[in-house]
């Protein structure tokens, strides 16, 4: 089995390296990862400049590539011109902080492993719901190591992504594992309106996650509760109830 594994907390986050670690005798690893940290970057791919490529030394990868650019450029540089032909499986993470609910679509670590998806690879992310870059990763790396081991057999295929999200707890406190659904996420307060020592306006984005109701089914629920979750996504955004109802009703001419 041949890997891919990418991220958006950059080449040098202890997720990766723990990742790498964890994945050792799998099959062969190749990392593409960005220079820097690229959280909330989304699906952005870089169109108007140049990206600069440089090898990378990681014990344990076959090969490593340092990308300047976004972390779906790295999937897709990585897959497209740097790695080798037929990728079995993209790996995203392990980010630091959670994504849950909408928070899919601003991340950079989702991102990357749906652009495997678009890439024609089966992908998976992971992220652990600690901000802090010396959390322990135990509990996040043997899972991972099992989930990959085992994913044939969950019949992920090519068009495939799942989002696998850890609570912040000790192996002894995981009640187990949750497949999901998205759940709701949004934020309070997000513009904090700031003045340049010239008096000019400026806006730092930021904001406390608001409580909402949410499905029992939902991945917040999930980790609030203690569980692992892993929610199966599509990159199909279309709405097929309202896409009926459209086409049913519908009285417009032209």
């Amino acid at each position: 089995m041949k890997l891919l594994i990418a991220n958006d907390d950059g080449i040098n986050a202890p997720g990766l390296s723990a990742l790498v670690t964890a994945l050792k005798g799998l099959g062969t690893i190749y990392v593409a990862a960005p220079a820097h940290e690229q959280s909330g970057t989304g699906h952005c791919i870089t169109v108007r400049d140049p990206i600069r490529v440089r090898r990378h030394t990681i014990e344990g990868a076959e090969d490593a590539w340092v990308i300047g650019g976004t972390p779906a450029d790295c999937v897709k540089i990585a897959l497209a011109k740097l790695a080798p032909p037929k990728i079995d499986l993209v790996v995203s993470g392990i980010n630091h902080g959670y994504n849950l609910g909408s928070d899919v679509l601003y991340s950079g670590t989702v991102s990357a492993a749906a652009e495997g998806v678009i890439m024609g690879c089966p992908s998976i992310a992971f992220s652990l719901g600690d901000h802090d870059p010396r959390a322990d990763l135990t509990v996040c790396i043997r899972f991972a190591r099992q989930l990959i081991e085992e994913h044939r057999a969950l019949d992920i295929v090519p068009g495939e992504l799942l989002n696998v999200n850890f609570p912040p707890l000790p192996a002894e406190r995981i009640r187990g594992v949750r497949f999901t659904k998205l759940g709701r996420r949004s934020y309070g307060n997000l513009f904090e309106e700031r003045h340049d020592p010239r008096g000019n306006s400026y806006y730092w984005m930021g904001g406390a996650i608001e409580d909402e109701m949410q499905d029992e089914d939902s991945d917040v629920l999930a980790v609030d509760a203690g569980y692992i979750s892993i929610t199966p996504l599509s990159l199909d955004l279309t709405n097929y109830r309202t896409l009926e109802v459209y086409r049913e009703k519908h009285v417009l001419k032209f």
